[in-house]
């Protein structure tokens, strides 16, 4: 069998620029080989867990899917899921929650981060977390994830949980491991961390406009004058410019070095080149979008493969542990 890879994004707002340079071009490169067999999910039931409103989740679970397609993912190569479409997930969570202990989850860094800001709603579904990001994981038997860095305690509970469940009762999950895709960490606008969609005017949309990018990039904090060492502004901008305009860079720097660097034309030709790798995305996606048909066929065609691999799992796991 294929080793399977399985990637989960929550339904928080569209793709953004960050999402595609460090984890969707990987995909498209993974798609390419066909050496695995490829799981995307929008996790929308982890996007209940903290605050959030009904009817935009709604839709911007939809846009990534969308994001998706147009992007390159082909659903004939992978499986595109909503995660509330195969309640099998949320099964299995349940059981794997059988060996996982209270206290385990309680000191978990992402819980405690996630309580801090979310005081009002430290739920037992925010406890909880991790054990169903497990099962979203183990219920395809999935070895490979492609998450960043910060995702790597969640990647720990998954293992121990896939090695408690392979001791107790004779299973056979991998542990999975993090997968690092090309270009995995896009730094933010704001100079300081990566892209984050939770985090206001670090990140880019695929969809913004020419102005917006324009608009976002000029924004990035920078230095008075040119020269010296560089702000983490700089460092940003610098970063762009290497994955967008590689071939301008030199001059770039050198002008920055001679103190007779323009902050703002270094700002508007990188606002140019990124707008200019987005807008054949951006055409595909407006011509996906207006095809809900096509939409919603995927979404169902992923719905019933998905179903398919997961009631074979639970299956499986019913048998081992003494339920059926």
């Amino acid at each position: 069998m294929k080793k399977c890879v399985f990637s989960g994004i929550r339904a928080t707002g569209r793709l953004h620029l960050g999402n595609y340079l460090g984890a969707v071009k990987g995909f498209l490169e993974i798609q390419e080989k066909g050496d695995y067999e490829m799981v995307y999910c929008v996790v929308d039931v982890h996007s209940i867990t903290t605050p959030y409103k009904p009817d935009e989740l709604k839709k911007n679970k939809r846009e990534i899917i969308i994001d998706y397609l147009a992007a390159g993912l082909d659903p004939k190569k992978s499986i595109l899921i909503y995660q509330s479409d195969i309640p099998e997930h949320m099964e299995l969570a349940f059981y794997f929650s059988t060996v996982e202990t209270i206290a385990r989850m309680m000191h978990l860094p992402t819980y405690k981060e996630k309580v801090k800001q979310y005081p009002q709603s430290n739920t037992m579904a925010l406890l909880n977390y991790p054990i169903l990001m497990a099962a979203d994981i183990l219920i395809y038997k999935a070895g490979l994830v492609p998450v960043g860095i910060d995702q790597e305690p969640h990647l720990e509970v998954a293992r121990e949980i896939a090695r408690k469940m392979n001791q107790t009762y004779g299973t056979d999950f991998p542990e999975p491991v993090r997968f690092a895709t090309k270009g995995e960490y896009i730094p933010s606008l704001t100079g300081e961390g990566k892209m984050s969609k939770t985090v206001v005017n670090s990140f880019i949309n695929l969809t913004d406009s020419l102005e917006e990018i324009r608009k976002k990039i000029r924004s990035v904090p920078t230095a008075t004058a040119a020269g010296g060492e560089m702000s983490p502004g700089l460092k940003t901008l610098f970063t762009f410019a290497q994955l967008f305009i590689p071939s301008e860079v030199e001059g770039f720097k050198k002008s920055y070095e001679g103190r007779t660097l323009q902050f703002v034309t270094l700002k508007d030709r990188i606002a140019e080149a990124i707008y200019a790798d987005l807008k054949p995305f951006q055409e595909r996606r407006v011509k996906i979008a207006a095809d809900q048909k096509y939409v919603d066929e995927v979404i169902k065609d992923g719905a019933a493969r998905a179903r398919k691999i997961a009631r074979e799992t639970v299956r499986e796991v019913k048998e081992k542990m003494g339920l059926s």
